[in-house]
């Protein structure tokens, strides 16, 4: 079941007790750490030698979707999202608890211990929205909130539609540098730390017509906000060449942001001259900037799907693609590439995926050291592997509170 933004939810925050991009992609990087010096090498031949595993299976947060992950100070947070309720408890599809709680891990993700609660304390609940790190602080900003009163008239559930932006430097204490920064309020968007400056793009507001249906109509965005310090904010441009759209995967690397993917609506956009057919209205172009103002198109279409709620990475110097949803089935593949626009299918599958209900979206990744010299590993948070049956009455626990790891199967490390 697609989730962001314009989801049937109801608020109900507080029942349980929230990227660091280090690429080290040459063997034989040396460390100083203190007096020592630590190198390390990896065995194998790239991303074909890496390998999934489970961190945990069950962390300490709530199973959740539409959440944020960040690492800072070699420690990982976790914060916000929502984790759907029993639909024989709320009788309303998509039912959700929603959640402003930062949990932190000091072990890479194997144990939690919360650092804030999900309450009025500092920002408010919200599922769908963006979290960075820069200059030592991290940084949450848009989303959207489920309710179920104030909305228009037959729709069951409405979201407010955030442009906050609150700063913090150990996910305990929070500080709001704006309550509007400016661009519109939205769910679904993007937000990169490119050059010094954070970088926010897409996303859209309002509900969906397949999912609530009704006024006001779904809108989507292609503009582009710029801001050095999260409090002041700079529109780079209205309308940027890429389609309007939510959910896309932006990253930075080198010089560049690149922009992948996203969807600009949850079910089926009809073919012209096949009244039968349909396409889901995903993206699986690719675009790139460096300076947020003037966009180049790397592909029209890349090697994998059309999709939203994926992840991209750079890894290795790699870019890495993997998860999303298919409204016919997620896509059980991972792709790489060195200048994202001729890609390879990796063998591997994402978190060892033997079908399409295995894979996630809606997750959130980064990519830390595996230790303090160890060579980089990617990381995934929770997701959603929900579907838009809302007669099934387990529909609402495919929503998982998992880590899991991909990375090298053995390093070795010396000199320490």
């Amino acid at each position: 079941m697609r989730h962001f933004p314009g989801s049937r939810v109801e608020v109900r925050s507080g029942r349980l007790a929230s990227a660091l991009g280090v690429v080290l992609a040459l063997s034989g990087l040396v460390l100083t750490t203190g007096t020592a010096q630590a190198t390390w090498s990896d065995s194998g031949q790239g991303l074909d030698r890496y390998r999934w595993s489970e961190v945990t299976p069950h962390a300490q947060w709530a199973p959740r979707a539409g959440l944020q992950a960040v690492s800072l100070r070699g420690n990982m947070y976790v914060m916000g999202g929502r984790t759907p309720i029993d639909p024989a408890v709320v009788p309303i599809p998509g039912a959700s608890d929603i959640w402003s709680d930062v949990w932190r891990s000091a072990d890479k993700g194997r144990n939690w211990h919360q650092v804030a609660p999900s309450d009025d304390s500092h920002w408010p609940a919200r599922a769908y929205f963006q979290a960075v790190t820069m200059r030592g602080a991290m940084y949450v900003m848009g989303g959207q909130n489920f309710k179920i009163t104030g909305c228009p008239p037959f729709a069951p559930s409405c979201s407010d539609f955030f442009n906050d932006v609150w700063r913090s430097w150990d996910g305990r204490h929070w500080r709001q540098l704006t309550s509007d920064a400016g661009w519109t309020g939205r769910a679904g968007l993007s937000a990169v730390v490119h050059d010094g400056a954070i970088y926010v793009m897409g996303g859209s507001r309002n509900d969906d017509s397949a999912v609530v249906g009704g006024p006001p109509a779904r809108e989507y965005f292609n503009d582009v906000w710029r801001s050095t310090d999260g409090r002041h904010w700079t529109q780079l441009t209205a309308s940027a060449p890429w389609d309007p759209r939510a959910g896309a995967a932006v990253v930075s690397r080198g010089d560049w942001i690149y922009l992948f993917g996203g969807e600009k609506g949850f079910t089926c956009a009809s073919i012209p001259g096949d009244p039968t057919g349909c396409v889901p209205p995903y993206f699986n172009d690719v675009w790139r900037s460096r300076d947020g103002v003037t966009w180049e198109e790397v592909t029209p279409a890349a090697d994998w799907s059309a999709r939203p709620g994926h992840q991209c990475v750079v890894l290795r110097g790699q870019f890495v693609c993997f998860g999303g949803f298919g409204l016919f089935g997620n896509p059980v593949d991972m792709w790489a590439s060195r200048d994202g626009a001729d890609w390879r299918l990796l063998k591997q599958t994402p978190w060892d995926a033997t079908s399409g209900s295995d894979v996630k979206y809606d997750f959130d990744a980064l990519v830390a050291p595996t230790r303090r010299a160890g060579p980089p590993s990617l990381f995934t948070f929770g997701g959603d592997r929900e579907t838009f049956d809302f007669s099934d009455p387990t529909n609402y626990t495919r929503v998982d509170n998992d880590v899991w790891r991909f990375g090298p199967p053995r390093w070795c490390r010396t000199g320490a």
